[in-house]
């Protein structure tokens, strides 16, 4: 795995810990082999949730219901071509290498939309 790559996730709705997913299993095994996301906690109750993890930052995954195609999280990296050449190590597709500006910054983007229909927006500030 080399040095810690992951430093932060933001969920673009509710909860990072909560994307909606229709199958655990799958969304646990695709983020394992795709994001290098371990699974760290398990549960049924309310609904069947996973929590994966990595570098410290966690993301879960819940049959909720909700609209996948709404969902999905901002990753904040260290390393943006790092992350982008290991996604594409692991077969993940990633779109829109850009730079976004915001508030004065700039920052080094993209994005990749996993096959349950969520979005997630890879960014590392430009110093």
């Amino acid at each position: 795995m080399g040095s810690k790559l992951y430093e932060a996730a933001y969920p673009f709705q509710d909860d990072v810990l909560a994307l909606p997913v229709e199958d655990i299993d799958r969304a646990a095994a695709w983020y394992g082999e795709g994001f290098g996301l371990r699974e760290v906690e398990r549960r049924d109750d309310p609904v069947p949730t996973v929590i994966l993890e990595r570098d410290g930052v966690k993301i879960g995954f819940a049959i909720n219901g909700r609209d996948a195609s709404q969902d999905g999280a901002a990753i904040l990296v260290n390393d943006i071509g790092r992350a982008r050449d290991e996604l594409a190590a692991n077969d993940v597709k990633t779109v829109n290498w850009r730079v976004d500006e915001r508030d004065g910054e700039k920052y080094q983007v993209f994005f990749v939309v996993a096959p349950d229909g969520l979005c997630y927006y890879f960014h590392q500030p430009m110093s």
